[in-house]
């Protein structure tokens, strides 16, 4: 048994050894997380409370993913022939955008090898009911091959007509493969699972824990829901496979959602988004159409812009700082979170300061109470220098729709939040076309009317309380 002398002397050399791995912690933090505000936030945490701080920044404090490059590369050399043939596919539809695009264009460029392509035709899909009948009537149609992913997936009734669909389509000798998130599905059952493989469905899941360096990083996700059909019809947007979505589960519904149904050249560029995923977690890749056939009818310019931690630079924070500073009449945005880091924050002030209509579209029902809080911290500095914030009243408001002046439009899985431009997989679809762009005015119109214009005495009158709070929440804005 050991004397109090002793257990002293244990627990004095365990604080030292814990403070010295806090001191060593705080240098790795200042040295790779990729926001100032963020490396200050854990270096002083790491340094004052490293019993605390510590186990956080293991598990929640990096924003950059390991071997997932590494992967892709592999993957190149592996299938250097396919790889080839599907990109030079796609660079025969390369788009040449007018001289006022021509900072996006290059921008692009550079960010991503997927660049703007012709041969486009984007539907817009408005509401839950909408976006499944389509999806499912697209997947009863496929002839050749299914790929699906999603963030979320339920076991619910529009998750169960999904499983039914998808072992239908395996049983008739299509291909499907299925991948979903390892935490944002963690919750779904096995026998769900099991249904799906038993009928021959490729399932896999994306463990942002594989892999060297990430072990344990749970605050990676890969929020990306993408379906691709044949290889010639192809959906990406906010929903998730989930009842919510329907207005089946109070006390949030109805959800208010958009998805993008497209044919043509971006459908390619969603399927190469998606193998780079299901290479990431199988180490196989499909065999998939490449074939680019475009149609007159298929006219619309549009950008595929897939992003994520295992970037080389913040390319989505990057471009929409750019999409931003595009502006020059009117920039409407749709989130179900506002988290703008220094960067976002600062085009948007800039935007409304030299006379562009910024308008936010944001939930007033929370479904993330830290999020929500967060959001009120950013109101007086917002107002103050011409942002509009409007908050949605009926139910909760999950889209993620970018419209910028009446040239593009984007829809995609990207919130404005840290989390979004530094720690998620995310795709979002830019389309440069009039008919997509007022089709997106028009909705966003449509939500408008069902939405209040907050005020700066919306934040004056709230309690301190609500006040503290929400400044407590904006510091912990870097893993929000």
């Amino acid at each position: 048994m050991l004397s109090v002398g002793s257990s002293v002397q244990i627990f004095s050399i365990l604080t030292i050894v814990v403070h010295l791995l806090g001191i060593v912690n705080a240098a790795h933090a200042v040295m790779n997380v990729r926001s100032s505000r963020g490396a200050v936030a854990w270096s002083i945490s790491l340094l004052t409370i490293p019993w605390l701080a510590i186990p956080l920044y293991w598990i929640l404090g990096r924003n950059r993913f390991y071997g997932y490059a590494e992967a892709l590369q592999a993957a190149y050399i592996e299938h250097n022939a396919q790889a080839k043939e599907a990109y030079q596919e796609i660079l025969e539809c390369k788009a040449e955008l007018p001289p006022e695009f021509s900072p996006l264009q290059e921008l692009a460029d550079s960010l991503t090898t997927i660049p703007f392509t012709t041969g486009n035709f984007a539907e817009l899909l408005v509401n839950g009911k909408e976006t499944f009948t389509a999806m499912l009537t697209a997947i009863q149609n496929a002839t050749d091959y299914i790929l699906i992913q999603t963030y979320t997936l339920d076991d619910d009734q529009i998750g169960n007509e999904f499983c039914k669909a998808l072992i239908h389509k395996s049983m008739q000798g299509v291909r499907v493969y299925l991948l979903y998130d390892g935490i944002g599905t963690r919750g779904l059952a096995r026998s769900y699972l099991r249904s799906l493989r038993q009928a021959g469905v490729r399932v896999n899941t994306f463990k942002s824990t594989k892999g060297r360096g990430n072990r344990w990083q749970i605050n990676f996700r890969n929020h990306r829901k993408i379906l691709i059909v044949d290889g010639a019809i192809g959906f990406v947007g906010g929903l998730n496979i989930a009842d919510e979505y329907l207005g089946y589960k109070p006390p949030l519904s109805p959800w208010r959602d958009t998805h993008v149904r497209v044919q043509g050249t971006s459908v390619k560029c969603l399927q190469g988004s998606f193998l780079g995923d299901w290479f990431w977690a199988t180490r196989r890749l499909p065999q998939v159409q490449w074939n680019v056939d475009p149609k007159p009818e298929f006219d619309q310019v549009a950008l595929v812009l897939p992003t994520g931690p295992a970037d080389q630079v913040p390319a989505c924070t990057l471009f929409f700082v750019n999409a931003i500073n595009q502006a020059k009449q009117r920039l409407w945005i749709a989130s179900p979170y506002f988290v703008p880091d220094d960067s976002i924050a600062t085009a948007l002030k800039l935007a409304a300061i030299r006379g562009v209509d910024v308008r936010i579209l944001l939930p007033n029902r929370p479904d993330h109470y830290m999020v929500y809080f967060c959001a009120f911290s950013y109101y007086m500095e917002m107002q103050t220098a011409g942002v509009r914030i409007y908050r949605y009243q009926p139910g909760f408001m999950h889209q993620k729709v970018i419209l910028i002046d009446d040239a593009i439009a984007g829809v995609g899985t990207v919130n404005l939040d840290n989390r979004s431009f530094q720690l998620n997989f995310e795709v979002t679809l830019f389309v440069i076309h009039q008919a997509f762009v007022e089709a997106v005015e028009a909705m966003l119109q449509d939500d408008l009317q069902l939405c209040y214009l907050v005020t700066p005495s919306d934040y004056q009158q709230q309690s301190l309380w609500l006040k503290l709070v929400a400044r407590i929440a904006r510091l912990f804005a870097p893993i929000l």
